[in-house]
């Protein structure tokens, strides 16, 4: 068979994309792994266009693989995903060597390029990039119906799209049979689900079916959006043992007036309010939140406001970037990005010096709880552990030193994927340290 080899940059949702277009192609291909580096017959590049670093790191992967192509290594270069769904008119032009295009909204032109077809019941199948690992993502609807002024998914996506339950159901059966046993429930915004389909929110049903799924074990929840939050979600969260107390809601901002300019539909106060409803509902919950400094209407009076919010929500997870302007969005059309670049990037250290103490603080403050955890690696003489209040890939992680003396002599790797009971020893402000409970 011919080789195949998919470089996927961004987020989790284009990892999926990924997996979905490697199954329908699996029976016809060689899959290679994405670290490759010698000769493939057909290459694809699954690429970001959210902002302006991720489009950068999209070009220069792009040019390396034109590279290889030029060198005899690579027989037909193929792009797809958001930056070449955003571009679609200018990037053959500016790189000839790629010899075929596709967007991120629909994988049926590319899969058929590949001399295969997108079959019916193909349609929950995944080849999944990292089977290792016991998580997987589930992505629950395509494109977003919000018009936040910085953002372009909207338009490089579509609009909002729900995947319908017993689909994602029938995924989940498909994934948990691989071994799979965290779901991550990703969209580019999970609470806007079902109201398509169902005309209702309808995440907390689709918790509930998904719980049901035999060697299913956690279900988290990311990218979930502050306006008209589903409180319903928060029972499922404090009621249901299989719904990790952990939720991922990017806010943003706290300044009233940044936050208008956002269009992000709340104000400063109804942040506040929300934040302490979801924790009084779920006792213990572990809050990741996303922040962005530098947007226009950001003075030192409104960063400030951001940062004693900060310090007042003591926020678990939190992850922060600086406001970049993209064509085509309301913000670029309406605004002057008038922060400059070095205001920006001091702002932006004060903040995560910050958070980074508040983490700190957090991660100390477990140290001699007992706790379950899920292992999902070892490696360098240590289980890669996690809890229900840390996420792949964005968190810290729960590390277990692999002396085998301890484990009755069996092998690290036979717990990968199992749950163990931990005490909590040591922490800092990303990873713990802990030694399992007997």
């Amino acid at each position: 068979m011919p080789s195949l080899q998919v470089i996927t940059l961004g987020c989790s949702k284009n990892t999926v994309d990924t997996e979905h277009l490697l199954y329908s192609v699996k029976d016809a291909y060689s899959i290679l792994e994405e670290d490759h580096s010698g000769p493939v017959d057909v290459l694809l590049v699954n690429t970001c266009g959210f902002i302006g670093d991720a489009k950068e790191q999209s070009i220069q992967t792009i040019l390396a693989c034109a590279r290889r192509k030029k060198a005899g290594e690579v027989g037909k270069l193929m792009v797809f995903g958001c930056l070449s769904q955003r571009y679609a008119d200018e990037l053959p032009d500016l790189i000839p060597e790629v010899d075929l295009w596709f967007g991120a909204r629909d994988l049926t032109p590319l899969v058929e390029a590949l001399g295969c077809q997108v079959r019916k019941e193909w349609i929950n199948g995944r080849v999944r990039s990292d089977g290792r690992h016991p998580y997987a993502f589930l992505k629950i609807s395509e494109g977003c119906d919000r018009r936040c002024s910085y953002c372009a998914i909207p338009f490089i996506r579509g609009p909002h799209k729900s995947v319908p339950m017993e689909v994602l159901a029938e995924e989940a059966e498909a994934l948990a049979a691989q071994g799979v046993k965290e779901l991550i429930i990703i969209a580019q915004d999970t609470t806007f689900y079902g109201l398509d389909l169902y005309r209702r929110r309808a995440l907390a049903q689709l918790l509930e079916k998904l719980s049901a799924v035999e060697g299913i074990e956690w279900i988290r929840i990311h990218y979930s959006y502050p306006a008209d939050f589903p409180e319903d979600v928060l029972l499922q969260m404090r009621d249901n043992p299989k719904i990790c107390r952990y939720l991922d809601i990017p806010l943003q901002h706290i300044a009233d007036g940044v936050l208008d300019k956002m269009h992000r539909g709340v104000d400063g106060a109804w942040t506040r309010e929300l934040i302490r409803r979801v924790r009084e509902k779920v006792p213990g919950i572990a809050l990741r939140t996303t922040l962005i400094v530098g947007h226009p209407g950001e003075g030192s009076k409104e960063f400030e406001q951001l940062l004693s919010f900060v310090r007042e929500a003591k926020f678990q997870r939190m992850g922060a970037f600086a406001y970049s302007e993209e064509e085509g969005t309301f913000g670029a059309s309406h605004f002057k990005d008038s922060v400059r670049p070095s205001t920006k990037k001091m702002r932006l250290e004060r903040l995560m010096t910050l958070q980074s103490g508040i983490s700190l603080a957090y991660n100390q403050s477990r140290i001699g709880t007992v706790e379950k955890v899920l292992v999902d690696d070892y490696t360098d003489g240590f289980l890669v552990c996690r809890s229900e209040f840390e996420s792949p890939e964005v968190d810290g992680e729960i590390l277990i030193p692999y002396n085998p003396a301890d484990f009755d002599g069996a092998e690290a790797v036979s717990f990968v994927g199992k749950f163990l009971r931990v005490e909590i020893t040591d922490a800092n402000e990303y990873d713990l340290t802990a030694k399992v409970i007997r």
